[in-house]
Parts: C-alpha cells; structure tokens; sequence
C-alpha cells in the first residue's frame, strides 16, 4: 500500500492534514483515519526518507505576531499517524510551498503573502531549527489586482542541491539560487532570473528528470512554459509558451499545479475554472510540447495534483467538490482515465504520496 497525506483549508469543516491508504495498482483511496490538527495546511512535503512530513500553515498571523508557520510530524510506518515535533514561525505571511534538500538537512519555504524566501536547517529529530536564511523579493507587476508587490508561490531544489528555483507570481520571475547546504545560504546565481511574459503569474515549476528542461505553471494568463535549464549554472531560458485552456474559453480560471511524468514523456498543469488538467507531450529531442488534450477533473477548483512514482495514477485535489478524483495514465499517450475511485475529503489543496518499503 502508498500512504496519501492530503492537506486542506480548514475554512470550513477541515480539521488540518488527513492520511489515506491507496491502492497502488488502482488508486483508489480508503482514510486510515489518523488526522493531524491544524489551521489550513494548504502544502505538504516530506523529507527524502519519508519519515517526517513538514507543512505550512497558510496564515497571516501567529502567535500573536504577523506571519504564518510552519510544523514538522514525525510519521508512523505503515498507520500514518502524525505526531507534531515543533512548529516555527515563517517570518511571513501567508506560507504557501515548501521543500526539504536530499540530505534532509534544509528546509526551503516560500511565503506568498510577503514575497519571501526562508530557509531552516533540519534537526536530528526532523524537527525544525532556527532560521538560517531570509530573502526578501522586491518589485511589481502590471496585474493591478495581483501583482502589485512580490508574491514567492513555490521553491523547487535542483538535482545535487546546488540551486534552488523561486516562482514568484507578483513579480513574473522564476528565480534562480545558488544554495550552501552547510551553512543554508542562498546567493543569486550569475544568471539570477529567467522573467516571464507580463501578467503571466508564474506560480509552481517541475524539472524533467534528464535535468536539463523545466516547466513553470503561470496561474494568472494560464499558460505553461517549457525552458532549458543549464545544470552547471542553474541558468534558466524561457524557450515556448503555451495555453494550458482550449481556444474560445471565455469563464474565469487560474492555473494551480504543474508536474512531469516521471517517465519524462509527459508534463500535466491544473485549470481552477475550467476544472481541468491540461496534458502535453515532451519532445525528448528539445524538451518543447505540444499538446494532448485536456481531462475534466470531475470537480469543481483542482488545485493540487500528485503522480504516483510509477507513473500510473494521477490524483487530483478538488478544492471546491470536496472530493480527491484517481485518473489512470496512459503509458504511450500520456492521456487520462478517471478509474470511478472518488474520497470525500474537506477542501483539499494538497497531496503527497509516501509509498511504503
């Protein structure tokens, strides 16, 4: 069986973070009834041996002071109990992404609110330390509703540590750290940004396993970018660009999320609005895409989705139905098929899988 952590918002009858038993050949979902409480979790990550799970607490206050946390839970083997290590606070508001190295040494947070990166060191228990690093984005865009100061959305941890990728959609640049994992330091790399079109809102971004590809997610003119990535400078170049919705959809939507195939193969995006996942086929040769179609997620505001690391399932969060969906991946087209499995889970925004040993 894989373990299924999901995290919620916790606006309406949410309790926090709830672990789920799956299937692995079907996918389908069953609760092992262990909940972890607290105030909308809205993204989770695991540390590379996937005993300790760390997640943001998507607030504009704690303890009295603005800003929001971040928790550490230690994870019981095979029942997915959650028992709490310690929480910190963010030294901003509204945390909304985070990463943990493959040393599990450092922690990489990005606060949305106030358009900061942080960085913690991660303690021999897995609990989190002191604040190692702090960095504070600057400018503005031409979205007067949206942009109009930095907002950090995600930190991706390039192969071997030695960069970290910061999206902020505030300010349309995905930006580019050198970092020191002894000392957990970051320092602009000497190509420190790639900048996105104007108003195009970059918010999550996943490396092609060969390492030399990536792809950003841009929420606010909902579109996906291919670009190559240098893995000795950490250099990114935008190369293509293209919608993530069909041609003469007028509603309102937002991107969410973005992954690549472990397969390599393929690359997914979510729709909010028009409550799809866009899939896109990978020229192995250039790494630029081209289209597949788009799959109805069967839900209304899919947010977060996750792959299985065999490549076969694809769950999708359906913030607003209240319900996680299970797709079948087709292996040679990259399409999806929704297997029937749907769990009643309270706004979730996140899932992460922990396969068990």
């Amino acid at each position: 069986m894989t373990l299924v952590f999901v995290g919620t918002y916790t606006h309406s009858t949410s309790k926090g973070i709830y672990a789920y038993n799956m299937d692995p050949t079907t996918g389908a979902l069953e609760p092992t009834g262990e909940t972890a409480e607290m105030k909308s979790p809205s993204f989770l990550t695991f540390d590379p041996a996937q005993k300790n799970l760390y997640a943001v607490s998507e607030v504009q206050e704690f303890e009295g002071s603005p800003g929001g946390s971040v928790s550490a839970f230690s994870i019981e083997s095979g029942t997915g109990k959650m028992t709490t290590i310690n929480t910190r606070p963010t030294i901003g508001t509204i945390p909304c992404h985070l990463k943990v190295d493959s040393t599990s040494t450092r922690l990489v947070l990005a606060n949305y609110g106030s358009g900061s990166v942080v960085v913690y060191p991660i303690r021999d228990d897995g609990g989190i330390g002191e604040m190692s690093e702090f960095v504070q984005h600057e400018g503005s865009s031409i979205n007067p509703e949206r942009q109009q100061g930095p907002h950090a959305h995600s930190v991706t941890i390039g192969p071997e540590n030695r960069f970290v990728y910061a999206a902020d959609l505030g300010i349309d640049k995905l930006f580019t750290y050198q970092l020191d994992i002894t000392s957990g330091k970051l320092t602009p790399a000497a190509s420190p940004f790639a900048r996105m079109a104007d108003g195009a809102g970059p918010r999550h971004f996943d490396i092609h396993p060969g390492g030399k590809r990536a792809y950003a997610i841009n929420e606010l003119n909902s579109t996906i970018t291919a670009l190559t990535l240098d893995p000795d400078t950490g250099a990114l170049d935008p190369v293509q660009t293209l919608s993530t919705i069909p041609e003469g959809f007028s509603g309102v939507t937002h991107c969410a999320d973005v992954h690549v195939a472990p397969s390599g193969k393929f690359v997914y995006g979510s729709n909010r609005g028009h409550d799809s996942i866009a899939i896109f086929a990978i020229d192995q040769a250039t790494g630029e895409l081209s289209l597949v179609g788009y799959e109805p997620t069967l839900g209304r505001t899919p947010r977060n989705f996750a792959i299985d690391p065999t490549g076969i399932i694809l769950l999708a969060a359906n913030q607003d139905s209240d319900s996680i969906v299970t797709f079948h991946i087709d292996q040679d087209t990259g399409e999806l098929h929704p297997t029937g499995d749907v769990a009643e889970v309270p706004m979730p925004v996140c899932v992460k899988l922990a396969p068990l040993a």
